[in-house]
């Protein structure tokens, strides 16, 4: 049996997935190219079947299996885009697919991944308990275990993505990929590296989870004992001996990006790009638009997934807004009588910023008898307007401040 990967093995791929996958956008974006210094493109893998990259590897592993195999069927573990990928694979070749999934995984992804045919396990409180319940279920039932990327199918697969860009791009100067276990940037790096040299390969990991990193630097394996990041999709304690030797080998860096600059860019992808973009898929632009990496002429910027959590995209928008001074709270104090809170409220108005709540509060300790403390939430244009908003307070009599 053929040991390791080659350019081979992912031209192989790319032609056996020709007719099954989208062939996703490669997007130039103004708006980002003008705030990085650099023509930014994305590589928008967010808009692939099942919502991020990872379908590209598991189609091309089950794909490789014989019938017999496929015949036993497959199993993963995953709490995310790897189990809607294995599943989707498999209903398109006739596979019977079990996913082990962590009992705390969102509701959401475990409909998703039934929706694609699969059987659905629920199996542990972590990711660590599923993939060994996976492990113990592969022995008992003669299934094939599909790892999410230490193996050299998946590796191959995802590897397409290079070729891809390489096809529409030829005179691209550099790759920007997210890190989680490396087998997207494996793959794409061995395939871009042995076709043009001269594209540099730069490689993201989130601050809380730099496995990668760590061990790109040292030449060896390294662990880290957590994995802590918003970035759910790279958020990996250790990446695969397979794919090491391979990024060790063939990218020429890897940098690290903290949650807030990837927050950031998740809110301006959704804003500037009309784009729903999860943490991992949106770390390697983070990184660009944070200058952490060398980038000059055009540079390629892979999306790698775009399955974020509604209610996480709401708490980053809230908290995007903050930041931006586009969301303020506001606290003043006022003589409690008819008709002084709308006084105070036409004040506001005048500014042109438009009220979201207002809180009351005349029983509270420190508040003098007589005297009320108000709280506003506002919507503001920037921090301009903010201060614009402060100071015709301050010049109408009311000690505001923000809180």
């Amino acid at each position: 049996m053929k040991q390791g990967i080659d350019l081979a093995d992912v031209k192989q791929a790319h032609h056996a997935m020709y007719d099954v996958i989208h062939h996703t956008p490669l997007d130039k974006s103004v708006t980002f190219s003008n705030m990085a210094g650099c023509d930014v493109y994305l590589k928008l893998e967010n808009l692939q079947k099942t919502g991020s990259f990872k379908l590209r590897g598991a189609y091309n592993k089950i794909h490789s299996l014989t019938p017999e195999e496929r015949a036993k069927g497959v199993i993963a573990a995953s709490a995310g885009n790897h189990a809607q990928g294995v599943a989707y694979a498999a209903r398109m070749m006739e596979a019977r697919a079990t996913i082990v999934m962590p009992e705390v995984a969102p509701l959401a992804k475990i409909i998703a991944t039934r929706g694609y045919g699969a059987e659905v396990l629920l199996s542990g409180t972590v990711y660590d308990d599923a993939f060994h319940r996976a492990q113990e279920l592969e022995q008992e039932n003669g299934q094939t275990f599909i790892h999410a990327f230490n193996d050299y199918q998946v590796i191959a697969g995802q590897g397409t993505v290079g070729i891809e860009i390489l096809e529409e791009l030829e005179d691209v100067s550099a790759i920007v990929v997210p890190i989680g276990g490396g087998g997207l940037i494996a793959g794409i790096a061995l395939a871009v590296k042995e076709l043009a040299p001269h594209v540099k390969i730069y490689g993201v990991q989130a601050q809380g989870a730099p496995a990668m990193y760590m061990s790109k630097y040292a030449h060896i394996l390294k662990s880290t004992p957590d994995a802590v990041t918003i970035a759910d999709g790279i958020a990996v304690k250790a990446p695969g001996d397979l794919t090491f030797p391979i990024v060790d080998h063939y990218v020429d860096d890897i940098v690290v990006v903290d949650d807030e600059a990837t927050a950031s860019t998740i809110l301006m992808l959704l804003e500037r790009a009309k784009l729903m973009v999860e943490g991992s898929g949106a770390i390697a632009l983070a990184a660009i638009l944070n200058h952490k990496i060398p980038a000059k002429g055009k540079v390629v910027s892979v999306v790698s997934g775009g399955n974020i959590d509604v209610n996480f995209i709401s708490r980053i928008i809230e908290r995007g807004l903050v930041k931006a001074g586009r969301r303020i709270k506001i606290s003043t104090q006022i003589t409690d009588r008819p008709g002084l809170l709308q006084q105070l409220l036409t004040v506001i108005a005048n500014t042109q910023a438009n009220v979201i709540s207002v809180f009351h509060d005349r029983v509270e300790q420190n508040v003098p008898i007589g005297q009320a403390v108000i709280e506003i939430s506002l919507e503001t244009r920037d921090a301009l307007h903010t201060e614009q908003i402060l100071h015709n307070l301050r010049q109408h009599g009311y000690s505001a401040r923000t809180i």
